[in-house]
């Protein structure tokens, strides 16, 4: 119960209230303004403190009034209140007093959902150990895939908008593919999967986001290079078809040697993206090419109406609170369709030169060339080399400058001597 202030019983007070007549509403009846709001205030803050509060998902259900069973409602219900610390002493000493009791795991993850309902930074960091402890020692139980999908969302509760800081939206990313991996029949995996999706559209917001800075200062081989990655790895983005005409087009101002990475990308627009804006532009200019126009894919067109019948468009309330949010908005993002599987790795840009034996960056699949970044390793046989071959850890401009020789300085005149004197 939330106790009034003297000075809130003055401004409630009956007497602001006048003579209403009935089927008015508060403001007509002749309720003064400033109680009005009092009123709805006191009533948001009675729902915020008393009855806002939020059960605890995982009690323990058994009716006994055994001691370890008493402490653990105990925790449960300081918890409850808001009381965390004190929820986290008892659930303790349930662990150190009772170190064969059978709700230990249970005592064990309530730790971890008090630092997780806290909900500061600082929790949701110790939140996080915790739930990677419990999976630890209890990798079997059902409760570990719930302590993995809410690591998941410690990172997707902190991710912040496509063009700001993305660390918690790539680790949100690993969070929840872990759970796909490690519990694919669990109870949460669906949840973690549509989860999984939401945060790969805000990585390829964030990719897109860069690749459209690129392309409208001119730097279409950067351009191109974001939008090849962003479109092979997100396929299920919802401004995928958007991204590939770009792409295309980013293609097709960097010369003729692409007409068959432009090609591609239009025909990838006609045939995973039939409901799109920019199948028939995209059909125009494969014919304008000389180019067979790929047919639909049928499962791609479902996909596309399921996607159509469940879309979310932004309103005028959402444009304006948008500016304020620093959460990202993903109800846009696909809610069918299997995720990427791997992670995001950017291509090496157009503009590297290929290694030797690649594909010519033009060609049709091409992967985009440059230079081979594979290391080997592999045993020394001979080690007289080490010996006898010069150091290889100095250029060749530096044993150039040691080859050289050093040029004489001048040496100082000497001070001539005075004549010696016969005597």
């Amino acid at each position: 119960m939330v106790l009034l202030n003297a000075g809130l019983w003055k401004a409630i007070r009956w007497k602001a209230i006048l003579p209403a007549r009935e089927n008015d509403s508060p403001l007509s009846q002749g309720i003064h303004p400033g109680a009005f709001v009092v009123f709805c205030l006191v009533a948001f803050a009675l729902v915020a403190t008393g009855c806002g509060r939020k059960k605890y998902d995982n009690p323990i259900t058994k009716d006994t009034q055994q001691p370890d069973k008493v402490l653990f409602d105990k925790a449960i219900a300081d918890m409850e209140k808001g009381r965390y610390e004190v929820a986290r002493i008892t659930l303790n000493t349930l662990i150190n007093t009772y170190d064969s009791s059978e709700f230990l795991a249970k005592a064990k993850l309530a730790i971890a959902d008090s630092w997780f309902r806290e909900g500061t930074t600082g929790a949701l960091a110790q939140a996080e150990v915790e739930y990677k402890d419990f999976i630890l020692f209890y990798p079997t139980m059902e409760e570990s895939a719930e302590a993995q999908e809410k690591v998941c969302m410690i990172h997707y509760n902190q991710m912040e908008k496509p063009d700001r800081d993305t660390n918690h939206v790539y680790r949100a990313e690993m969070e929840c593919r872990e759970v796909l991996t490690r519990f694919p029949n669990s109870s949460f995996a669906p949840r973690a999967e549509q989860l999984l999706r939401n945060i790969q559209e805000v990585q390829a917001q964030h990719e897109y986001g860069i690749a459209d800075t690129y392309a409208r200062k001119g730097n279409f081989n950067a351009a191109a290079n974001r939008l090849q990655g962003l479109t092979d790895h997100f396929p299920l983005f919802s401004s995928a078809d958007d991204a590939l005409w770009q792409l295309a087009d980013a293609y097709s101002k960097m010369g003729d040697r692409f007409e068959e990475r432009t090609a591609a990308a239009l025909s990838r627009i006609v045939k995973d993206y039939p409901l799109s804006e920019w199948v028939d532009p995209a059909k125009e200019r494969l014919a304008a090419m000389n180019r067979p126009i790929p047919a639909a894919d049928p499962t791609a067109l479902a996909r596309m109406k399921y996607e159509q019948e469940n879309s979310w468009a932004p309103g005028t309330w959402d444009k304006v609170w948008g500016i304020f949010k620093g959460s990202p908005e993903v109800r846009m993002a696909a809610k069918s369709g299997t995720p990427s599987a791997g992670v995001f790795q950017p291509s090496i840009p157009l503009s590297v030169p290929a290694a030797a034996g690649a594909a010519a960056p033009g060609a049709p699949g091409a992967p985009g060339g440059g230079v081979s970044a594979d290391v080997t390793v592999s045993t020394v046989g001979d080690s007289s080399a080490l010996d006898t071959q010069p150091d290889a850890r100095l250029s060749h401009q530096n044993q150039g400058q040691q080859g050289q020789e050093q040029p004489q300085q001048p040496q100082p005149a000497k001070p001539a001597t005075p004549p010696k004197q016969e005597r």
